[in-house]
């Protein structure tokens, strides 16, 4: 059996070549710098008036196909709620003693659904719809929130247009961190 002092140099002496070598790769000493595919792969978030939609559209008949197959069993057949988030009604409810908070009566930015939808929904396959399956599903909802009619296509350019009902309720968050200017540029 070997030695304390042994298995000490010996741990010594691999944490030196591991830091060694991480430290070529990165300036921090661990691990290594992301190639732009690999970040490509991440940046997938959408800005709340649109920034980096992707490419794509869908309609709301589309999107009731896809919202059968892979939403209504948690969010019910019309959106009315079951073990998911009620999606749809609401409005004129955020003033009462029981609000009803849906994409139709609180969320103040259409993009965000998109980007929601496609980052974690389905909640059993998330980021497996395809972009023009996104926007129909998106499509859809807004359509049963009577934000869009039955036959409409949306894309970016239409998607980012759309006003929400209650976007002008939200309000700056009055903390001065939240709006520090050296943490709003190259962060």
């Amino acid at each position: 059996m070997p030695s304390r002092e042994s298995c000490i140099a010996a741990f010594a002496a691999f944490a030196f070549v591991c830091a060694t070598a991480a430290q070529a790769q990165s300036p921090y000493g661990i691990g290594r710098t992301a190639t732009p595919a690999e970040i490509a792969g991440w940046n997938i978030d959408i800005e709340r008036y649109g920034n980096n939609l992707p490419p794509g559209s869908g309609n709301v008949s589309h999107g009731r196909e896809v919202f059968d197959q892979q939403c209504a069993a948690c969010h019910g057949a019309k959106g009315e709620g079951g073990i998911g988030d009620q999606l749809v009604g609401g409005q004129g409810t955020l003033a009462t003693p029981k609000p009803e908070r849906t994409v139709g009566s609180y969320w103040p930015y259409a993009p965000t659904l998109f980007d929601y939808i496609r980052r974690a929904m389905p909640q059993n396959a998330p980021q497996s719809l395809s972009n023009d399956d996104v926007y129909a599903v998106s499509a859809y909802i807004l359509s049963l929130n009577g934000l869009l009619p039955a036959d409409a296509v949306l894309e970016a350019r239409t998607l980012s247009k759309i006003k929400m009902p209650n976007r002008r309720m939200f309000v700056d968050d009055p903390r001065p961190d939240v709006k520090n200017p050296a943490c709003m540029t190259g962060c």
